[in-house]
């Protein structure tokens, strides 16, 4: 990705966070420069990987396969400084854009519509080696329970919420005329080092082509204390 794409996915999210009336933590405002001083006292932030995240899946076409995401709050289950045994991430998912098909190993996760258009999230059950199954998939849905037919599209709207669990595949899409969606998600520790299953082999982080200059550091990006 350029440098100047992620700029301006943050500037957008930004602006689509506050249009819903939702108030990002001070770190997500922090410049570069800003960054410099930031002693040990924050190495929670750097240690969880707490922050920006832009990604287009080493796939380089962002405004079809992507998503820009806040990292709000994250454990460490790797490390036992840190208690949590919870994380909070907030995505906006542009009309347009996919994020694909994957499950997680280990972590259960609430997926919240908070604001903005109508999400579709498709889903599948792992066969257990990675490939789909055909049995009808568990909907846990703001405390109602029921089977859709594998490949269903639950749609959310603003305030509406599923539970998605480990091996259940899922993607994410926006529904065409709704407009961009901001996401939450409320889950066990993230590990997106290990814990993220693909269905078709792709990258996570983006290569960066420095066209401009950094707008707010992603979370991999922090200068040590």
């Amino acid at each position: 990705m350029k440098r100047s794409e992620i700029n301006e996915a943050i500037k957008d999210m930004e602006a689509l966070a506050l249009k819903n009336g939702f108030q990002l933590p001070p770190f997500c405002n922090w410049t570069p420069e800003e960054w410099l001083d930031k002693n040990h006292e924050f190495d929670e932030i750097r240690d969880n990987m707490l922050g920006w995240d832009i990604t287009d899946y080493g796939l380089g076409d962002f405004k079809r396969v992507g998503f820009a995401l806040i990292t709000i709050r994250n454990g460490n289950q790797n490390n036992p400084k840190y208690k949590k045994t919870y994380a909070e991430k907030l995505i906006m998912l542009k009309e347009g854009q996919t994020s694909p098909m994957h499950f997680h190993w280990k972590k259960s996760e609430d997926i919240i519509n908070r604001g903005g258009g109508t999400l579709i999230i498709h889903l599948y059950n792992d066969k257990g080696d990675g490939s789909f199954d055909d049995t009808e998939v568990l909907v846990n849905s703001d405390g109602r329970s029921y089977f859709v037919a594998p490949g269903t599209g639950v749609e959310l709207k603003p305030g509406e919420s599923i539970t998605l669990w480990p091996h259940q595949y899922h993607d994410f899409e926006v529904k065409k005329g709704t407009g961009d969606v901001l996401i939450g998600e409320v889950s066990m520790c993230n590990d997106d080092n290990t814990d993220n299953r693909f269905y078709e082999p792709i990258g996570r982080f983006p290569e960066i082509q420095e066209d401009e200059a950094p707008y707010r550091l992603l979370c991999n990006e922090y200068p040590l204390a």
